[in-house]
Parts: structure tokens; C-alpha cells; sequence
């Protein structure tokens, strides 16, 4: 478990402080449970405090992320983990000495069942909207645990029906929940082995309070077993990581829409200029590539834009495969395109003679390319600028055909030009 929240960590270092946290709260938890085995109020205190900061961080964390990104699913999860806190809560102040009545027993395990149904509800919506049909049933699950509490409270069901079967009610209830969330929510999530595991750890969590008598069986007392007690844990640990892990996929797909071109998926215009300035600054021989597809106007009108946006990426997936690891590509405007090369075993006009025999052989169309090289006391626009001038030439003395910059060559073909 260790060794995944790690590769995660590494991966997602926004978290990575939040992430380590967990994972101490867990160990310190299991030594506690080792060192404290005869003291089970310690070890049990000891347990449920450590829950609560898991379930207090994945709040946090929700609460943090809803006012950036206006997600349902966050909202059902803060709200489950109020349910839980309050939960650990009173098993805190069980464990710590105090005695919970066995009303509180009842609305405990209820709070707990609760959270359970919007916990699946959450990692659902995490992944997919709920359609009304879903919404519906989650709403017939919440009623149909809290109806019967609340007529219990009320004084309504027979007297036959005592404490102890209102719990266990409970338990049964989670169990129905548990196997409706195994059968329809894993194949539609991103995690499903993550979140089975988790489902499978909640059971036998369930099993274990079953078998260690979490009913009360008298008036104000239950025996849960010392060894139940690291269980929720797990499950909570599992739910941490889900959470964690999708938070950062989404977090990194709005920060790669806000970096690249919808349609190409190439880098846009205003993140290549800065890459490239970067480069520069920091002294490092780039060159720039301005690729130009021919006729594209033509094609536009006579075969449509779904066939000329089908091209421009085809041209675009081939420039990304030739600057793969020596530079990086990007949409300059319509159907310019540009590429970076900073690797200085990569002879530029190689590249970009590659790209132009590749575009020409794999793709209906052609293109015409320019390319300069970075010299002292040049800006990246100017490059960027030099770069596209000795395209023009391209352009302008045959198209289909790789020409680089030289000023003396641009001063001849302005020249040609006012003439």
C-alpha cells in the first residue's frame, strides 16, 4: 500500500504533504494497535481519532477543490464526512471512558450507514453525472434507512422491535447498499479496483462488528473487538486514495486544456512563446520550425472542414512524433505550425526535412517549412519571426520545400516582392 501512495505521490506532487500525513496517521495508528493490545480503550481512542483526521483531510481537500471546481460529488463527500466524524467522534468518547446510550448506539450506526450510500454516490459522480433514474434510487436508499429510524424515534414501531434489531437493521442495510455498489459501480468509474477493494474491506469490516457483537445486547453496552477497530481505517485510506487520485487526473486535465489546442492538441500559441523565452534566457541553443500546410483555404472549400481539421491533425501527430524527445510542437493560428527543437545532437533542418518527406507521403497535402536558429541577441518573437519569413520563401518559390533563414535571402525576396 505504501509503495502505491508513493508512485502516486510522485506523480501528484501538489499533495504530496496532505498525502504523507495519511499514510503517518496510519502507521502511528497499527504501532499504537501493536503497542497497546492489552489496553483496548487506548488502542480504540487511539483508532478513532486517527479516522477522524483521515476524514477531516478528505473534507478539506473537497471543500478546497468545490470552490475551484463546482463538482456535486464533492458536496456528497463532505457531507458523508461530517456523518463520519461524527461517527469516530462518539467511538472517541466511548473509548475515552464515556458511556453512549443505546439510543446513541442507533442514531450512530445510522449516521455511519448513511455516509456508506453517499460515499458511493460521491465516487460515482466523481467519474459520471447521475441521470434521474440514479438519482431517484439514491434518494429510495436514504428513505428507506431513515424512515424507519425516525418512526422508531417517534415512538411508532411495536415494542417488539427493541434496540438490538434496529442495529442490526443497520448492519443489513449496508450490506444491500455494499452489494448494489458492487454490482453497478465499479464498471462505470475510472478505479474499479481501488474502489472493489475498498467495498471489500467495508464488508469485512461489517463482518467483523457482526461477529464481535457490536449489538448491544444490555442496556448501554457493546463488546466491539480490539482487532475491528484498524479496519475502518483501511477503508478509509482506500477512499483517500480514490479521491486523491482523481482530484489530480481532473486537476491535470484543466491545466493541459488551458496549455494546448483543442482541436491539433499541440501546444498553443501563448505557452510555446513562453517555453520558448525560457529556453533562451537560460542560454540554450533552440531552433524554431514554422511549417505552413499548403492550399488549406482550397481544401477548407471543396472538401469541408471536418476533412481539413481531420489533415491538420494528421500534419500535427506527425510533427509531434518527429520533436518527440528533442523539443516540443505547437498552433501558432489556422494552420501554422510550429516546433521547437532543443536537443543539440538534432540537426534542425534534418527535422524538418523529415516532417515536410512524411507530411507529403502520409497525407493528402503539403507543407512548406521555415526554420532559424538562435543567435546572440535575439528575441523569441524575432526568432519565432525569422523562422516564418524563410517559410514564406518556401512558400513563394514552389511550396513543398524546406528553406532556412538567412537574411541576405529575405532581403531578396522582399526586394522581388515590391517589384
Amino acid at each position: 500500500m505504501e509503495l502505491i501512495l508513493s508512485i502516486v505521490s510522485e506523480r501528484y506532487r501538489p499533495f504530496n504533504r496532505l498525502l504523507s500525513r495519511q499514510m503517518e496517521s496510519v502507521t502511528l495508528t497499527l504501532l499504537f494497535l501493536m503497542g497497546t493490545w492489552g489496553f483496548p480503550s487506548l488502542a480504540g481512542a487511539v483508532t478513532a481519532a486517527c479516522g477522524l483526521y483521515i476524514i477531516l483531510m478528505m473534507a478539506l481537500m473537497c471543500v478546497i477543490i468545490y470552490s475551484r471546481q463546482r463538482k456535486k460529488a464533492y458536496i456528497l463527500f463532505s457531507i458523508a464526512a461530517i456523518f463520519i466524524m461524527t461517527y469516530e467522534a462518539m467511538n472517541l468518547y466511548s473509548a475515552s471512558g464515556g458511556k453512549v446510550q443505546t439510543h446513541g448506539i442507533v442514531w450512530k450506526n445510522t449516521l455511519e450507514a448513511l455516509a456508506f450510500v453517499l460515499i458511493n454516490g460521491a465516487v460515482f459522480q466523481l467519474y459520471r453525472k447521475l441521470k434521474r433514474t440514479e438519482t431517484w434510487t439514491l434518494l429510495l436508499l436514504g428513505a428507506l434507512l431513515l424512515l424507519p429510524i425516525l418512526a422508531w424515534a417517534a415512538g411508532l414501531l411495536p415494542a417488539w422491535i427493541s434496540i438490538a434489531k434496529l442495529v442490526e437493521f443497520t448492519l443489513f442495510y449496508r450490506v444491500l447498499v455494499l452489494i448494489l455498489s458492487m454490482a453497478f459501480i465499479p464498471p462505470r468509474i475510472g478505479q474499479p479496483k481501488k474502489f472493489t477493494v475498498g467495498l471489500l474491506l467495508y464488508l469485512l469490516w461489517l463482518g467483523c462488528l457482526w461477529l464481535g457483537s457490536d449489538i448491544p445486547v444490555e442496556e448501554g453496552t457493546t463488546s466491539t473487538a480490539l482487532w475491528i477497530s484498524f479496519l475502518p481505517l483501511l477503508y478509509y485510506t482506500t477512499l483517500f486514495i480514490i479521491l486523491f487520485e482523481r482530484i489530480a487526473e481532473l486537476l491535470q486535465r484543466i491545466y493541459r486544456s488551458s496549455i494546448t489546442d483543442g482541436l491539433t492538441g499541440l501546444y498553443n500559441r501563448k505557452y510555446f512563446s513562453g517555453r520558448l523565452r525560457r529556453y533562451i534566457e537560460q542560454g540554450i541553443r533552440v531552433s524554431v520550425i514554422f511549417c505552413d500546410i499548403d492550399n488549406f483555404k482550397k481544401l477548407n472549400d471543396t472538401q469541408g472542414h471536418a476533412r481539413a481539421d481531420e489533415v491538420l491533425k494528421q500534419v500535427a501527430q506527425i510533427m509531434e512524433d518527429e520533436l518527440d524527445e528533442i523539443g516540443l510542437t505547437g498552433r501558432y493560428g489556422g494552420e501554422e505550425l510550429v516546433a521547437m527543437v532543443v536537443d543539440r545532437r538534432a540537426k534542425v533542418e534534418h527535422v524538418a526535412e523529415r516532417i515536410r518527406e512524411r507530411v507529403a507521403e502520409e497525407s493528402i497535402v503539403t507543407i512548406s517549412v521555415g526554420h532559424s536558429t538562435v543567435k546572440k541577441e535575439i528575441n523569441p518573437d524575432e526568432l519565432v519571426k525569422q523562422a516564418d519569413q524563410a517559410m514564406y520563401i518556401s512558400k513563394t518559390t514552389g511550396k513543398n520545400k524546406v528553406t532556412a533563414y538567412k537574411a541576405a535571402e529575405v532581403k531578396k525576396s522582399r526586394t522581388a516582392q515590391a517589384q
